[in-house]
């Protein structure tokens, strides 16, 4: 026994330690984290200026918060805004705080009228250190609304320009590497086009473009999206709803320097083709950083009671208003996915969708009499959905959370070069914009 007493000593010491150290390894676990010095001075400082006001934080847009940071006058240091309405005349407010000594200190305030911010960015527009504010508001309950831009300067906070507007973005048009601002609002009358405005700086100041009217009122409006045309020139898209089930998109672009609406130069006077649902935008549809947009491609169908479908042609366009053929899809929106197919197809090819949601795909022959199945499409949700997506003469194309997609080929594929090796290539799901909501 006295031999293995140093041992049992040893082993004790040893528990003690392990178990003090879990001890304080669970405490440091259950504490709360401790804010930061600067956290508290800037809350000190919030404080100390809300009297007789209340948060108000924009509601759309990416920068939601109440209190926001930007470096608004390009020294390296961010200033803090808060976002805030008075309490008694409901005037709205932004309050700048800045780092003064170490102390956050109220150094200045934008007031204006409105009922709600809308959205707020911070982009560099004029040629000066630091970001600008760009802030939009909400006048009234009606479309309207009414969008500033502010500038940081030695003597204060400098407003450079002021508009109404339904919606509005900031891009780079004329790419001299600062932001502009694009703006959309209503024509004379409710019943008038849209009018498209383009802000720009210089010579120490914003300038507005000459008005340039879009295809459809501004109530019409569905989306408003930057990218880029053939030859990476950059662009404005506004898609519109046109009658009940069309969309229609406007193409704004600077030709000589003055916006155009390049989609209204072609013979027929309107814009750019449309397209029969709302499920379709303009897109990147081959992710070679040019934006396209599709117009409909009908297809024979197999039988005359058959629904009429359509195959999509994705194009660009160019600065002088010219269409480029990019690719062409099968897209089917409610199984989630699409096929790209060959241009040479188009005239060839007939879609038909069984009772059991499978999609099938027939090749017309060159006399256009008779029709072969070359190949059917999968959508598998059912809890033996791997078993049925890796059967004999089945591939597996992509899987979700809840769904595997197949395909299986009759021999008639080979005549289109389809195979195994490549279907997967072809195949894409279709994907949700989280901004926007659009597939």
């Amino acid at each position: 026994m006295n031999r293995h007493r140093p041992l049992l000593l040893l082993i004790l010491v040893v528990s003690a330690l392990f178990a003090g150290c879990a001890t304080k390894t669970v405490d440091k676990l259950y504490c709360l984290p401790k804010r930061s010095e600067e956290y508290n001075n800037l809350q000190s400082a919030i404080d100390g200026a809300m009297a007789g006001l209340e948060y108000c934080a924009p509601i759309s847009g990416d920068n939601q918060q109440t209190v926001q940071m930007a470096d608004l006058t390009g020294d390296g240091n961010q200033e803090a805004l808060l976002f805030a309405r008075s309490t008694d005349t409901k005037q709205l407010k932004i309050l700048i705080f800045s780092m003064v000594q170490d102390q956050y200190v109220l150094i200045d305030t934008i007031e204006s009228g409105g009922s709600a911010f809308d959205q707020v960015e911070y982009v560099q527009i004029d040629d000066m250190p630091g970001v600008e504010i760009v802030v939009g508001r909400q006048v009234s309950d009606q479309v309207l609304r009414s969008v500033s831009v502010y500038s940081c300067r030695p003597e204060g906070i400098q407003q450079l320009m002021m508009a109404n507007y339904t919606k509005y973005l900031t891009c780079d048009l004329n790419s001299d590497g600062n932001s502009e601002l694009f703006i959309l609002h209503p024509g004379m009358s409710d019943a008038d086009n849209g009018v498209a405005e383009w802000y720009y700086y210089q010579d120490g100041q914003l300038e507005r473009s000459t008005e340039v009217n879009i295809s459809e009122p501004v109530d019409h409006l569905k989306r408003l999206a930057v990218g880029k045309l053939d030859k990476n020139v950059p662009g404005v898209y506004v898609a519109s709803a046109v009658e009940e089930n069309a969309i229609l998109t406007d193409v704004f672009a600077l030709v000589d320097g003055k916006l155009t609406n390049i989609s209204l130069s072609n013979e027929s006077g309107t814009s750019v083709q449309t397209l029969r649902n709302y499920y379709v935008y303009g897109d990147d549809i081959d992710n070679d950083g040019i934006m396209e947009l599709p117009s409909l491609v009908p297809m024979r169908n197999l039988e005359e009671r058959t629904n009429q479908q359509s195959l999509i042609r994705w194009y660009s366009m160019t600065i002088s208003g010219k269409e480029v053929d990019k690719m062409f899809t099968y897209h089917n929106f409610t199984g989630g996915w699409y096929m790209r197919l060959e241009r040479d197809w188009l005239d060839r090819i007939a879609v038909t969708q069984s009772s059991e949601g499978s999609v099938e795909f027939f090749l017309w022959d060159l006399d256009g009499v008779r029709a072969k199945k070359i190949m059917t499409i999968y959508a598998l949700t059912g809890a033996n959905r791997v078993e049925e997506a890796t059967q004999e003469n089945r591939v597996v194309l992509a899987r979700t959370d809840a769904t595997v997609y197949a395909a299986s080929l009759e021999p008639a594929a080979a005549e289109l070069e389809l195979a195994w090796d490549n279907l997967g290539d072809r195949f894409h799901l279709i994907y949700m914009d989280w901004k926007t909501g659009v597939t």
